[in-house]
């Protein structure tokens, strides 16, 4: 076993371990487990801990998780969310479970625009994480379908995963670039029935109900106490817009500074930057009240940092290690080595991609072992496109996958929850079953159009 396959399974088990039986605090097994994988490089160890460091302090995911967090304390301390509850509920008043279903549509149409699980689980969790706990879901339960929910980023196409799996040599030539986005498509509609069945197994086991403030207040009256709040809707949709879809075009088409200037916008730094100004704006004056001096707001706002800044830190940089370790040549190599029936094949090599997600991204993922695992159930008689369509189902678990993952960080602190304690939910509810629907679609058993 090669070092990178070997400090990627001793970092998830350090992980699991601290988290799950000696249930310590998550960032101190970070930091270890950041130094431990380090070592697996022998002398090169402080050159990939320095660069690991680096690459996560410029890593955007670190910072729109932190500003999500400070994001939603905002939230809680004025009336926005009060006011932008009252709408929901006032459109979804007759529908238990409301909540997670804007959330399952939200991510699903973002996942047809940007092809990012990240970004997705920020904009989607951004307008209905406190909904979420307003209305019956456990901080925890929220978390899982929130993060879950942002790997609809890569399970719809387009996205850079599909571009990469259609630049495979053994998906070139047989699999043509409609085929494999019309079959991911529609895979991605069997992603999303099955979160239907996770929603409704949770209303059911937290006898979720219709929320106590349905009432049949006219929609006059609601817009007129409460619809300023949906300019907060303009921090998402002023970003998403500038980056993609008619106007993007039209803007990046007047010339090739225009262009730059469109391709330069980040959605995951310019959605929270926005909407925490919008929120600062329409709650101003709740947070003059509620705060009598800026020493009072900082010393309530820094416990929601306490852990999750250095948590993000360490994870990241662990992963960048761990990546420049080689752990694609491991995975080749061990791959190559295998010889065993169609049916385990398929299920061990989605498996091993599924585990791969864990500590990186689908596109790291697929560029790192997209290729060989592709070849290799091409070679036990797997149809390409059934096998390149699951492959890419499976990468796109890389939201729901412990432990490093983007969407993950970003759902536990738009719900104030702890990462550890959805690490299994997260596991058993959907890298799991979404694997297992991958399997199936690799077997025929799951039809893919033709």
């Amino acid at each position: 076993m090669g070092p990178g396959l070997a400090s990627m399974l001793v970092f998830i088990l350090l992980i699991l371990i601290w988290s799950v039986y000696i249930k310590r605090n998550i960032g101190e097994v970070a930091f270890i487990g950041m130094i431990v994988v380090s070592l697996f490089g022998g002398s090169r160890a402080a050159e990939l801990l320095l660069g690991g460091i680096k690459y996560a302090l410029s890593y955007e995911v670190l910072f729109a998780s932190l500003a999500f967090v400070f994001m939603s304390f905002l939230l809680q301390s004025t009336s926005v969310l009060q006011g932008m509850l009252k709408i929901f509920n006032r459109l979804f008043r007759k529908m238990k479970g409301g909540p997670a279903y804007v959330n399952t549509a939200i991510s699903s149409f973002l996942g047809m625009l940007s092809g990012g699980n990240t970004p997705n689980a920020a904009t989607s969790g951004a307008f209905t994480a406190q909904w979420l706990l307003s209305t019956g879901w456990k901080r925890e339960q929220a978390a899982t379908l929130i993060a879950a929910n942002g790997g609809l980023g890569a399970g719809f196409p387009p996205s850079s995963s599909l571009f990469i799996v259609l630049a495979f040599p053994t998906v070139a030539g047989a699999v043509s670039e409609g085929q494999l986005y019309i079959a991911l498509f529609l895979t991605g509609i069997y992603q999303v029935i099955w979160r239907v069945v996770y929603i409704h197994y949770i209303i059911r086991k937290n006898h979720i109900v219709l929320p106590e403030t349905v009432t049949d207040e006219p929609w006059s009256s609601v817009m007129k106490t409460a619809g300023k709040n949906l300019l907060l809707f303009l921090g998402a949709i002023i970003p998403v817009a500038l980056n993609m879809g008619p106007l993007s075009d039209l803007i990046a088409g007047r010339s090739e500074v225009w262009k730059a200037a469109v391709d330069s916008i980040n959605i995951l730094v310019w959605i929270p930057i926005l909407m925490i100004a919008i929120i600062l704006a329409l709650g101003w004056k709740d947070i003059r009240e509620k705060f009598h001096s800026r020493e009072q707001f900082v010393e309530e706002l820094i416990p929601h940092f306490s852990s999750t800044g250095g948590l993000l830190i360490f994870v990241f940089a662990a992963s960048n290690i761990i990546s420049k370790l080689g752990l694609s040549e491991d995975i080749v190599q061990i791959l190559n080595s295998m010889s065993l029936s169609k049916v385990a094949t398929v299920v061990i090599i989605l498996i091993l991609v599924a585990v791969v997600a864990g500590p990186l991204s689908s596109t790291a993922t697929l560029t790192s072992i997209g290729v060989i695992s592709h070849a290799i159930l091409v070679s036990v008689g797997i149809d390409p496109l059934a096998a390149a369509t699951a492959i890419l189902v499976v990468a796109s678990t890389e939201g729901a996958s412990p432990p490093a993952s983007g969407a993950l960080f970003v759902a536990c602190g738009l719900t104030e929850c702890d990462p550890p304690k959805i690490f299994m939910p997260l596991i058993k509810w959907f890298v799991l079953p979404i694997t297992c629907i991958a399997v199936l679609v690799c077997l025929g058993i799951l039809p893919l159009p033709r």
